[in-house]
């Protein structure tokens, strides 16, 4: 029998497993006689109760699977039906932001509430995915199903966070009212990771799956790259056959990234090879959810530009700045420079959002100065790229590796710190954190001169549950001592994960670094839990040739 009577409803049998263990830690840990009088419990109820056990809002839970509770004691369809009530919640909640919408007057509140809008609906839409992965699964690709449902539950925690986010600086009481609104939803998203979460702790327990799956293949890729991706990947770009060519000087079927976007099918189910030659594009592009598989190669990075000026200062929320915004699933760019031009006096300008999973940026370059690259949501990996800002230049709730990445420290304006990091992980067990694996965090030649005046530091609690790990990876004089800057106050600073391992440089000295509950010494062979293989789908790395990462990990 062995592994193959897991083909056989699997989820079925891991999650009445689940059940069974926790209904196990439970009658064990309230000391009472199970042969005591008690009311009668259905098992439909029993099965709810456990299933909500572990989660961190229990009577949240239990409500949202009271209904189901009454037709069905299977576990798996207990939280499929819990996935359809938080859906239902969301659409709640988007019809709440429309009613917000007619009655706030303050133009940013309004551009808020269609963040939120959106937002929302990508929550759905991922719910919608985790929903549909909990049928029957293959159990040799356990925890890649595992690692999904918990990636894009997670995301749904993000998104809804990044709503509440869009509301800073709104006057009047809607962002107020849009957290009541989702205050319900928040809870029974963050339940269904806590639920997911637990099956996989099963499963590494119950070692159910014990096969070796790697991020990169021999070629240093990662495993979501096909075949003919990678040749893409590797090819120079003239020898490309691209779907559509952009050119300014009309050698192109189009003139504009934007004009090509326009001819990718919907939902596409191949790689749609967009070649945009060497000029300046200033455009904003979105590449929208049903554009999956969709991938930019440019002339170079400094040779094939898309640039734009959007900013928080000039009435724009953040996540709606970004140049390049990509929502679409396995997204890849490759030779292409991307910028927010606004300046730093414009303060939040993003040059890239990225939200779609399973994101490529293979070298790529994205400048700009506060908020430069915001890696919002989901598993994306950059090769190779340079990112050069100012304030919180590498933010988000992504769970994003930086592999061979060149980080530059610009010159900010007068009396401001510089700060490469932001994470911002909401939830305490969330997937989210930002990696930088043998990478060089330097200061531009107009930096040096003030970076005594304009401190630098590897990052701050944006989040209370803050997670960066930098590993092997070479730190010039551009870092304070101290290393780590508060948010404000004393927030996150013992909540927060941030970890430092194996680097070198006069910056990587850690002798003076604070001292804060949140600051891990972990050796090099915890730190392997966060190698790219590791971390975001396999258990191991394979050695690539000038990935200086991988030796002794």
């Amino acid at each position: 029998m062995g592994k193959k009577i897991a083909v056989i409803g699997i989820s079925s049998i891991l999650l009445v497993a689940m059940v069974a263990a926790i209904a196990v830690g439970v009658s064990r840990g309230n000391g009472k006689d199970s042969s005591s009088a008690a009311p009668e419990v259905t098992q439909s109820q029993k099965n709810v109760q456990t299933l909500c056990q572990p989660t961190e809002f229990k009577e949240t839970c239990e409500k949202s699977l009271a209904s189901a509770a009454n037709s069905t004691n299977d576990p798996k369809e207990l939280i499929r039906a819990g996935f359809r009530y938080t859906v239902t919640e969301l659409k709640t909640a988007i019809a709440n932001t429309t009613t917000l919408r007619e009655l706030n007057r303050d133009p940013r509140g309004r551009q808020a509430l269609d963040a939120c809008s959106e937002l929302l609906n990508l929550a759905i839409d991922d719910l919608d995915n985790s929903f549909d992965k909990l049928g029957t699964f293959d159990p040799t690709q356990m925890d890649h199903y595992i690692m999904d449902l918990k990636v894009w539950i997670g995301a749904t925690i993000t998104y809804q966070q990044t709503c509440l986010d869009a509301f800073e600086n709104v006057t009047g009481n809607a962002g107020d009212q849009m957290k009541k609104v989702l205050n319900l939803t928040s809870q029974l998203s963050a339940n269904a990771y806590d639920m997911v979460n637990q099956v996989s702790t099963l499963i590494k327990g119950l070692q159910l799956n014990n096969i070796n799956r790697r991020l990169l293949s021999d070629d240093g890729f990662p495993s979501w790259v096909t075949d003919g991706k990678r040749r893409l990947l590797q090819a120079a770009p003239g020898s490309i056959k691209a779907d559509v060519v952009v050119a300014k000087d009309g050698s192109g079927q189009v003139n504009s990234v934007t004009e090509a976007l326009k001819r990718v099918p919907k939902k596409n189910p191949k790689t749609f090879v967009i070649h945009v030659k060497a000029g300046i594009y200033n455009e904003h592009i979105i590449i929208g959810k049903d554009m999956p598989n969709v991938m930019l190669i440019g002339d170079g990075p400094t040779k094939t530009k898309i640039t734009h000026n959007k900013n928080f200062a000039d009435g724009t929320v953040t996540f709606h700045s970004a140049t390049v915004a990509v929502v679409g699933a396995n997204f890849i760019a490759k030779n292409i420079g991307i910028e927010n031009s606004a300046g730093a006096i414009k303060h939040q300008a993003v040059a890239l959002r990225s939200s779609g999973d399973n994101a490529i940026f293979f070298n790529c370059q994205f400048d700009g100065y506060q908020d430069t690259l915001y890696a919002h949501a989901k598993r994306q990996f950059y090769r190779d790229c340079t990112v050069s800002g100012t304030i919180d230049f590498i933010f988000g709730d992504g769970e994003a590796v930086f592999q061979n990445c060149k980080i530059v420290i610009r010159k900010p304006m007068d009396n401001q710190a510089c700060i490469v990091t932001a994470q911002g992980r909401k939830k305490a067990d969330g997937p989210g954190a930002i990696v930088l694996s043998g990478c060089h965090i330097m200061g531009d030649p107009l930096y040096i001169p003030v970076k005594n005046i304009n401190k630098g530091y590897l990052g701050r609690p944006w989040k209370e549950y803050s997670r960066t790990i930098i590993m092997n990876t070479q730190i010039d004089d551009v870092i304070q001592p101290e290393g780590w800057l508060p948010w404000t106050g004393t927030f996150g600073l013992d909540t927060c994960f941030y970890a430092e391992v194996n680097n070198k440089g006069p910056g990587a000295v850690t002798a003076n670094r604070v001292t804060w509950k949140g600051i891990k010494k972990i050796t090099p062979q915890q730190a392997v839990d966060y190698t790219p293989g590791k971390y975001i789908l396999g258990d191991s790395w394979i050695p690539q040739a000038g990935v200086p990462y991988a030796s002794g990990m």
